[in-house]
């Protein structure tokens, strides 16, 4: 396996305190209800900024929002979405139009890990759909917005993308799924995403930016949520050992989504212990993660999945 650093930003240990004023900044923020998007919330309301918890449990949404609006100055809104559902993709992208006037920063961190089988009502492998697809979606949907701003969007990945592989073959593993294989091919599928968008965005003269974050191995619900039998034996163990707090791996999505340090295009994340945990700067990429033939493959296979083409 081949891995890189592709940017050099300049910096080995960014951290909240180095956020700019973000008053009158709005950033809609999906998994916002527990763990690392909670998290991402929480500082980036503390800076000042407008807050939009986006999620698919409403009645936790609503918990999120009385957890964070003592420390927010600006306004803290829900938005309900099932990102595994296209349809519920498209009607929270026309409530996100109808009623903001744009958008500072998309932080596309929901997602769910190593689950058993499972196929969406749009007949889409699970994993690949609420990491991928749905966000896929969501971006183009509010790209307008997002511009409007000249806006970041930022989609969340994991260090797991460095095994991962995109089977495009059987993009749903049908004939051949495990859990880590669909989950490592879903968080790749995040950073391919990142850097073709990127491309597209700089190529249409975009004042939007694109850049990924992971957060290590981050103590939230994701590993006792989705993984099942010997996978959630092992992290029961592992995890009091190797994994960061859910604030601390936060930090490089908070990095990513307004800290003025970060370069469009880059991909940040925690850098101790193989990147599980620590100081916050530029991260590894698998060489995979940076094939232009297979990203521009990617792009072209979700627009047709999700029925969306792009408008960049």
């Amino acid at each position: 396996m081949k891995k890189s650093k592709i940017i050099d930003s300049g910096f080995s240990d960014w951290n909240p305190s180095q956020l700019p004023n973000l008053k009158g900044k709005t950033y809609l923020i999906t998994g916002a209800n527990s763990g690392v998007g909670f998290e991402t919330a929480k500082m980036l309301a503390t800076a000042k900024a407008n807050i939009i918890l986006a999620g698919r449990n409403n009645t936790k949404l609503q918990q999120a929002k009385s957890n964070i609006i003592n420390l927010a100055t600006g306004k803290v809104d829900t938005l309900t979405i099932d990102l595994a559902n296209m349809a519920s993709v498209r009607s929270a992208a026309e409530s996100v139009n109808s009623n903001y006037k744009k958008i500072d920063g998309l932080i596309n961190c929901a997602g769910v890990m190593q689950t058993p089988k499972n196929t969406t009502v749009d007949g889409f492998e699970l994993q690949l759909a609420s990491n991928h697809l749905g966000h896929f979606l969501l971006t183009g949907l509010i790209l307008e917005l997002i511009e409007k701003a000249s806006g970041r969007i930022v989609n969340v990945s994991s260090i797991m993308h460095l095994g991962g592989k995109i089977y495009f073959d059987d993009l749903m593993l049908e004939h051949a799924y495990t859990p880590t294989k669909a989950y490592n091919q879903s968080k790749l599928a995040n950073l391919m995403f990142t850097f073709e968008l990127n491309k597209k965005l700089k190529a249409a003269g975009s004042t939007a930016s694109s850049i990924a974050s992971h957060p290590g191995v981050a103590a939230t619900e994701l590993t006792s949520n989705g993984p099942t039998g010997i996978l959630k034996l092992l992290y029961k163990i592992t995890k009091p050992l190797f994994a960061q707090s859910a604030y601390k791996g936060a930090i490089s999505t908070v990095l990513a989504a307004a800290g003025s340090e970060a370069k469009t295009g880059a991909y940040y994340g925690p850098q101790g212990m193989g990147e599980s945990k620590g100081k916050v700067s530029d991260a590894f990429v698998a060489s995979q993660a940076l094939n232009a033939e297979h990203s521009a493959r990617l792009w072209s296979m979700s627009e047709a999945l999700v029925n969306y083409s792009w408008n960049i």
